[in-house]
């Protein structure tokens, strides 16, 4: 676990008043320029307490940041047991819990390499615990650990194994045996990394400058490392930020490391210390971190380090949280809206064109003279009264006759009708000669005897269209059969 006055026991005499002299040096800044540290792709965190506290805590904070997104759950596990490394604490469930609802956060754990990690063990002990661990001593502690991490169902922990090697407060520290302190690393690693299930990603995090050993010395191979890191506080080496920056190991160098071996970088811890108060240091490191765009970035938030836990840094605290409150974009003030003029068409009125009244030529229909036809007369027959033959004087011989029959005059033959003219002219009828049977004398007058006659009527053709017109006619002629008429011999 973190301990907030760790890094006293570490700093000279000399550190001390060199940071006195130079507290308040750091390079201004404009106070109207554009605040850093903003970025949304960067995951913010901060250390706020090692169990469920801390999980409890990353709401409030994020309310307090205006809502920002807290993405990093930073926590240690106790070094002081074998038992605490392997796991066996119970906070671990609080965090995975945390950990699991959102696919978007990282869980950051950092595992000390030995038991009695803040027990100040000297460097002679250190060197064999060192030399234990590199021989496999202590696989068993971190097979175990894995297991537990991939139980939970944070296979993919961001792990800070040994942190802070290159000083000398902690007994995982690399410098009484920088080349077995590699192998040891590596062992851990690839016992680690071959539990079924695993995704761990592996923070190598040292101190800023040159503390104990340079931490380039200790750094184990880019096989077993997935992330360059660096702890950083407000303290010595150097006077001002820009010392921070440009000293041996310092950030600059830290950027420049990680770049040549294809490594993202982080800050696990950061924040204030030996120069109390100061905005501008907390100004300059968030402008660093927004320019170098760590994978992530974790503020040590206890007394004397933080900005909201800690009442101590009040100028710090508002400093800190303009620069990581989300921006409110401007209200968007609409623009007005000039109505177009409707300029009115003028109505052009459609000429009227009248279509011109070809008239219908008249042709005249002939007149067709209707034929006159004359009717022909048809003459009346005349019918001459019958003549009474005078009896002769001499009376003939008379026959023998059966009996003398008295013979009725025969009647009076009827006039003839004009037939009505037919397409068709019918056959004439032969007459028939009408021999007057004589007649004995009797007593009463006699009717005198028909006149033999016959009428004979010829249908006339005229055509069909002039049949229409005068209709159907004939020619009757009539044949007087008579005694007077000269054909009858007698």
């Amino acid at each position: 676990m973190p301990r907030p006055r760790r890094r006293l026991a570490n700093t000279c005499v000399g550190t001390v008043a060199a940071g006195l002299l130079a507290t308040g040096a750091t390079l201004a800044v404009p106070e109207d320029e554009e605040l850093p540290g903003s970025s949304p792709d960067i995951a913010v965190g901060a250390y706020l307490d090692y169990g469920p506290s801390g999980v409890e805590r990353i709401p409030y904070l994020s309310r307090w940041l205006g809502g920002r997104e807290i993405r990093v759950g930073h926590t240690y596990l106790p070094g002081d047991r074998w038992a605490g490394i392997e796991g066996n604490v119970g906070f671990l469930d609080d965090w995975a819990r945390w950990r699991l609802a959102r696919p978007d956060r990282l869980f950051v754990l950092n595992v000390p390499m030995q038991e009695r990690n803040e027990g100040r063990v000297p460097d002679h002990e250190v060197a064999r615990l060192i030399r234990a661990g590199a021989a496999g001593d202590f696989d068993e502690h971190f097979r175990r650990l894995a297991q537990r991490l991939v139980g939970l169902g944070v296979p993919d922990t961001v792990v800070v194994l040994g942190w802070e090697m290159n000083g000398t407060t902690y007994t995982h520290r690399c410098s009484p045996d920088p080349e077995n302190w590699k192998a040891y690393w590596r062992r851990i690693v690839g016992t680690m990394r071959s539990v079924p299930g695993q995704r761990f990603r592996f923070d190598f995090a040292p101190n800023r400058g040159s503390d104990a050993i340079g931490w380039t010395t200790c750094y184990p191979g880019d096989d077993v490392v997935d992330i360059i890191g660096m702890d950083s506080y407000d303290q010595g080496p150097g006077r001002t930020f820009d010392d921070q920056l440009t000293q041996p190991y310092g950030l600059q160098h830290h950027v420049d490391f990680a770049k040549a071996h294809g490594k993202p970088i982080s800050f696990p811890e950061w924040g204030l210390f030996r120069r109390g108060d100061n905005p501008e240091y907390v100004r300059r490191m968030l402008r660093w971190i927004e320019q170098q765009k760590p994978m992530y970035h974790t503020i040590t938030d206890y007394c004397p380090h933080g900005v909201w836990q800690c009442k101590q840094n009040p100028r710090s605290a508002k400093e800190f949280r303009r620069a990581l409150t989300p921006q409110v974009p401007p209200p968007v003030v609409p623009t007005p809206v000039l109505p177009t003029p409707v300029v009115p068409t003028p109505v052009v009125p459609t000429p009227v064109v009248p279509t011109p009244v070809v008239p219908t030529p008249s042709v005249p229909v002939p007149s067709v003279p209707t034929p006159s036809v004359s009717v022909p007369a048809v003459p009346t027959p005349s019918v001459p009264p019958p003549v009474v033959p005078e009896p002769s004087p001499q009376a003939p011989t008379p026959q023998p006759v059966p009996s003398p029959e008295v013979t009725r005059p025969a009647p009076a033959p009827s006039e003839p009708a004009p037939a009505e003219p037919s397409p068709e002219a019918p056959s004439p009828a032969a007459p028939t000669p009408v021999a007057p049977s004589p007649t004995a004398p009797a007593p009463q007058p006699q009717l005198p005897s028909p006149v033999n006659t016959t009428q004979w009527c010829v249908p006339l053709g005229f055509g069909d269209w002039l049949s229409k017109l005068v209709g159907k006619e004939s020619v009757c002629v009539s044949i007087d059969w008579g005694s007077d008429s000269g054909f009858w011999p007698w």
